[in-house]
């Protein structure tokens, strides 16, 4: 992609709306664009990133066993009266009437359609387990929207549901989309915490966030400082082991971990002084069982190998990847712009012509371009002929991992230069060098 015919609304000052670091590198860095309160267009570089987000939690899904499918986002307000949330859920969800006045809604989330999917589809135990999931926009009517896609009224939502036959199931069900979220989030470049959350009437204890640790988190967390240092379930985890996932939820739970809804003091007093750690938090993710919460209003329910029928055990698995974007910068940045993961940026490498219309470094940059494009590289071409100073940041703001700087002097002697973005590191090497660099 050359910069000179790209879509990147850069802003050169701190804009005033935003109250935290993501907000604000993101309005900067032309990511996106408020439309109304709460509400955000995505511009083309933020488009990037918000994709490739999305690929690495779709394949991690998929992965753990999961299926994915595409539902509304208008749903019929039938529906939910008939699991009972329609009057319940309160203002936060948009409710509208079609021209036959048909009472509907801007899904907030997708409990109800999913359960109707199951309930007209599937009778049998022997269909089951069965893991449906998406990834669609959505609408809660925040009372008070804050922090750019932190925390919106439209958002996008990686939604799954799964369905077993019986409460043994759906716990292994669960500790798959839990090793399934510690995978997602370490590609992400996160170190995300599973702590226990509110489970409400239904009781138990399964219903986790995963937590990251932030300064500008919402909330205060409290955990053991050994989570940071816990293995992340490799790329060979068998999805299909109980005892393997039992092991890994079990490790992953052994230790005090609470957001200060759920902190108890005592308890947390228990570990010893030095082993505690208290942050601020960003939550990315939600995992909960609620058993027949959902079905049993809604008659989902199959016939046993018993032959009698019973009502489906379900869970719902929650990312939100609109809110992960500016959770990544949060925790990667500098006060030149954003650090980008390799994973998620939205580029691979920015190549810099230092002089453009030099016909040497014109030649050296669109020599490179073509080799890593080839090579089959996310590639930007700063071809602009924008000052040298106004090239290097925008590069470090957009925050590309890699940076090939090619100047005049460098450039007569063979010679570009090398820098990476997250140490500041630079090197000079021969072209053919950088470019071999890269595409090996």
């Amino acid at each position: 992609m050359r910069l000179s015919r790209y879509f990147m609304p850069i802003l050169k000052e701190n804009p005033k709306e935003a109250e935290i670091v993501s907000h604000r590198l993101m309005l900067r860095a032309g990511m996106i664009r408020q439309q109304s309160q709460g509400i955000y267009s995505w511009l083309p570089l933020g488009k990037r990133v918000l994709d490739k987000v999305n690929a690495i939690i779709r394949e991690e899904q998929n992965r753990a066993g999961a299926i994915e499918l595409s539902m509304p986002t208008l749903q019929s307000a039938e529906l939910w009266q008939e699991s009972g949330r329609y009057d319940a859920y309160g203002k936060e969800m948009l409710r509208i009437k079609d021209r036959q006045e048909r009472p509907m809604l801007y899904g907030p989330t997708n409990e109800e359609m999913v359960t109707d999917i199951f309930r007209s589809s599937v009778k049998s135990y022997k269909d089951l387990p069965l893991n449906l999931y998406h990834i669609q926009l959505k609408f809660r009517d925040e009372i008070r929207p804050r922090f750019g896609t932190m925390r919106s009224r439209e958002f996008m939502m990686k939604d799954a549901y799964s369905f077993d036959l019986t409460r043994e199931g759906a716990e292994h069900s669960y500790n798959k989309m839990f090793a399934a979220y510690l995978r997602t989030f370490d590609r992400l470049g996160l170190r995300a915490i599973p702590m226990r959350a509110d489970t409400g009437p239904i009781g138990g204890n399964l219903s986790h966030e995963f937590i990251i640790l932030a300064d500008t988190g919402e909330s205060e967390v409290f955990c053991h400082k050994d989570f940071v240092g816990f293995d992340i379930p490799g790329e060979n985890t068998d999805f299909d082991s109980v005892e393997g996932l039992k092991a890994i939820f079990d490790k992953w739970t052994s230790l005090y971990a609470a957001t200060s809804e759920m902190h108890d003091e005592a308890a947390f007093n228990v570990v010893p002084e030095g082993e505690r750690l208290s942050a601020r938090g960003i939550e990315v993710g939600h995992i909960f069982y609620f058993g027949t919460k959902y079905s049993e209003p809604m008659g989902a329910k199959v016939q046993g190998p018993d032959g009698k029928e019973h009502f489906v055990h379900m869970g719902s698995y929650g990312i939100g990847p609109t809110r992960l974007v500016p959770a990544i910068i949060e925790a990667s940045h500098d006060d030149n712009g954003i650090i980008w993961p390799a994973s998620v940026a939205p580029f691979d490498v920015v190549v810099i012509n230092m002089k453009a219309g030099d016909q040497a470094c014109d030649d050296t940059c669109e020599l490179i371009y073509a080799a890593l494009t080839k090579a089959g590289k996310d590639v930007l071409y700063d071809d602009t002929d924008d000052r040298a100073g106004t090239k290097f940041a925008t590069a470090d703001l957009i925050g590309v991992p890699v940076q090939i700087i090619a100047g005049p002097r460098a450039v007569a002697n063979g010679e570009v230069e090398v820098k990476d973005r997250k140490t500041g590191a630079r090197e000079t090497m021969t072209i053919e060098a950088a470019i071999n660099r890269f595409v090996a």
